[in-house]
Parts: structure tokens; C-alpha cells; sequence
């Protein structure tokens, strides 16, 4: 089982960890990292940790990749990355104690034509032996939200499992391409939806409308209260065991590969997404992005509350 993931916009993560920021004010963090981040390097690792054999590819800054390069190479991840003229962003994240993170982003690298189309040609090569793909993050300057939905559109044309994972236009963009697994949160869903969403029948409406454009599955995320997976086979609802929260940086990317994970292996949908939410409820725990094996998430995958629910055509 061979996956990979897309990061177009990837980011060195400054991470301070304080108990509460005070703004305008000498803040003294209790603790700090700098690490190699973006959405599909985070869903990568997880998925390593998972045991699948994962592939990472987007575009990098040439000018500051050795630490990405280091870790690809510690996570055993195969680095199919095109390298770009100038450095990767930073961006900046400040944790507190009450799990609260503020997030600092910074611009992304200028992305022209002809690394758009040496990522094609990345892409083209990666399809002869890698089933499942997943595009997760934002875009960089030089990139319209319409190359989501190319990027989709592209894969799936050529038989591939797509799940994706954005927000803003490029949500909006990306699900005219039709990827196999959407998986916004409940505000970014809103988002796409143009108006606020609050409860289960106005996310399942969302969902209906985009299954029925032929989205397969479709994943809406609400923090703590946990996920409600809407799908062909019905709806899922998984509400995680309550955790003491550390950061919550990650944790919406080990959803996403446990999702993965669960569907390229063809476990059953129940405990895919008992999975899923057991990998998301052990990111907010810590503050570093995956663990040692899946055998550290069963006690949590146990504690996993999953219900069956009725949908609108069941009532009827």
C-alpha cells in the first residue's frame, strides 16, 4: 500500500508552548521547537507511524531544505519533492495551556510555471505505483485555487483515490475536481456552504448536496464533540474519550491519516474511523505529531464512542 501526499505550501513551525499569551507584552515561552510542517508532511508521518509506506511530494524552497530533508529521511518517508528557487515560510504557532493556538503564517514561496509543470510531471510519475493520494493545505503565491481542482480532476482521471483536505477558495475550487474523501471542519465547511453551521442537519444537507455531485465520502470535524462521517453506507458519528489538551497543532492531520490508513487497507468503515479520531485525540495530547506505532492508540481506539445514525431518507 503505497500513499502519498501533497504539501504545496509547506512551513518551518516555530512552536511556543507559554501558559497564556498576553498580547502587547514580553511573553516567555516554557518551551519551543522548529520543525518541518505542512498539512501533507504532517499526514505522512502519522501515516508512517500507521506502517504505511508513504511518499511526500510538493514543492520546497531550495534554500532552506535540509531540515525537511532530515526528516524525510528519519521517518523513512521517500522524499519526491521539486525543489524551487528561494525558502520555505516559517510560520509561527503559540500553544497555550488552555489548548488555545494563535497562529502566525507567513508568505509562502512564488511558485511560476515551470514548477507547476514539474509537479505534474511528478504527479504523472507517481501514478504508475501509488493507489491513494492525499492533497491536504493551503497554496502558495503564483498558485490560483483552480489548480486544486486540476490537481484533483487529474489524479482521479487517471484512477486514483484523492482525499482532500482545505479551506477557503481552495476548498471551494478543489471539490469540483471530485476527490474520493472531503474532510473540512464544521467552519470551514460553512465556508464553502456561505453561511455558519450548527447542527447535524445542516451538515448532513452540505454533505448530501456534494455526494451527490459524486464527492464518496465526506468528513466534517468539531473539535472535542468529535466527527460525523457522511457516506454512501450511511452516516457515522465518533466522539473521542476526553483528553487533557497540550496543543491541538496536528491534530486535524492525524485525522486525516487515519482516515487514509483505514480506507487503502480496506479496514471496516467503524473502525477506520475509530482510527481516526484515536490518532486525533493522542495529537492533542503532546505536542509533537505522531507516536511510536498503532499499537499506542488501541487503549484510546477503545474509549471511541461510535454511533450509527439515522439519516433524513431512513426518517421518511
Amino acid at each position: 500500500m503505497k500513499i502519498a501526499t501533497i504539501t504545496l505550501n509547506p512551513a518551518l513551525d516555530l512552536t511556543a508552548r507559554l501558559d497564556e499569551l498576553c498580547v502587547g507584552e514580553v511573553n516567555l515561552a516554557a518551551q519551543a521547537s522548529l520543525r518541518p510542517a505542512g498539512k501533507g508532511i504532517n499526514v505522512a508521518m502519522v501515516l508512517k507511524d500507521l506502517g504505511g509506506e508513504v511518499t511526500v511530494t510538493g514543492w520546497l524552497g531550495a534554500g532552506n531544505q535540509i531540515p525537511f530533508a532530515e526528516l524525510f529521511g528519519q521517518k523513512g518517508l521517500t522524499d519526491a519533492f521539486v525543489r524551487v528557487p528561494g525558502e520555505t515560510r516559517i510560520n509561527v504557532k503559540i500553544a497555550e495551556s488552555c489548548g488555545r493556538v494563535t497562529d502566525l503564517n507567513l508568505p509562502g514561496l512564488q511558485i511560476g510555471e515551470e514548477a507547476r509543470q514539474a509537479l505534474l510531471v511528478t504527479l504523472d510519475r507517481l501514478c504508475l505505483d501509488h493507489h491513494w493520494f492525499v492533497l491536504a493545505g493551503s497554496l502558495p503565491k503564483g498558485i490560483e485555487p483552480e489548480f486544486a481542482r486540476e490537481l484533483v480532476a487529474r489524479l482521479k482521471a487517471r484512477g486514483k483515490q484523492v482525499i482532500f483536505d482545505s479551506s477557503g477558495a481552495a476548498l471551494r475550487a478543489g471539490l469540483g475536481g471530485l476527490p474520493t474523501l472531503v474532510k473540512p471542519n464544521r467552519e470551514e465547511l460553512g465556508q464553502w456552504a456561505g453561511h455558519s453551521i450548527e447542527s447535524d442537519q445542516e451538515q448532513q444537507a452540505c454533505a448530501n448536496t456534494l455526494l451527490a455531485q459524486g464527492v464518496d465520502h465526506v468528513v466534517v470535524s468539531d473539535g472535542s464533540r468529535g466527527l460525523l462521517w457522511f457516506g454512501r453506507e450511511g452516516v457515522l458519528r465518533a466522539v473521542p474519550p476526553r483528553m487533557e489538551v497540550v496543543s491541538t497543532v496536528g491534530a486535524g492531520d492525524s485525522l486525516v491519516a487515519g482516515l487514509v490508513y483505514g480506507l487503502a487497507s480496506g479496514l471496516p468503515r467503524e473502525e477506520t474511523i475509530r482510527l481516526a479520531t484515536a490518532a486525533s485525540a493522542l495529537a492533542v495530547s503532546q505536542v509533537a505529531v505522531g507516536f511510536d506505532g498503532r499499537e499506542q492508540l488501541a487503549p484510546l481506539m477503545e474509549r471511541v464512542v461510535v454511533t450509527q445514525l439515522m439519516t433524513q431518507g431512513d426518517a421518511q
